[in-house]
C-alpha cells in the first residue's frame, strides 16, 4: 500500500479521528502564537513549522504525538521532557495523558530564539 502524500498541514490533521485532530489543531494553534512569522509546511510528510530553518515538526501515531524540537530543543528543556519517552530530537506524549501544550509553547518560543540569534 502506497503512503498518502499530504499537501498541507490541514489536510494531514482531517485524516486523523476527531479525538486526535483536536490535539493535533491545538499543537497546531500553539506553535502559530509561539512563533506567529513561521510557514507551515509538510516535511518528511509531517507537519511543520519553518521561519529560516525548520523550528519543529510534529505527528500522530497509534499511541502519541511525535514532538521533533531537533536536538536543541530536547537538550534545552530536558528536565521539563524527562517523563516522556524521547529520542536525540523526538518527544512522545502518550495520548492517554495531557498533552503539555504551554511546554510546547516554551520549546517552540525557545526555538524561534535560538534561529534568529
Amino acid at each position: 500500500m502506497e503512503t498518502k502524500k499530504y499537501a498541507s498541514i490541514k489536510e494531514y490533521i482531517a485524516d486523523f479521528p476527531e479525538n486526535v485532530a483536536t490535539i493535533l489543531n491545538k499543537i497546531r494553534e500553539c506553535i502559530q502564537k509561539s512563533a506567529p512569522n513561521a510557514e507551515e509546511t509538510i516535511s518528511y510528510n509531517m507537519p511543520a513549522f519553518k521561519q529560516k530553518k525548520v523550528l519543529v515538526y510534529f505527528a500522530a501515531y497509534k499511541n502519541h504525538i511525535g514532538f521533533y524540537a531537533l536536538p536543541s530543543g530536547n537538550k534545552a528543556f530536558q528536565e521539563e521532557i524527562s517523563k516522556y519517552k524521547t529520542g536525540k530530537g523526538s518527544i512522545q506524549f502518550p495520548l492517554n495523558e495531557d498533552i503539555p501544550y504551554e511546554l510546547i509553547k516554551k520549546i517552540v518560543e525557545f526555538r524561534v530564539m535560538e534561529i534568529n540569534e
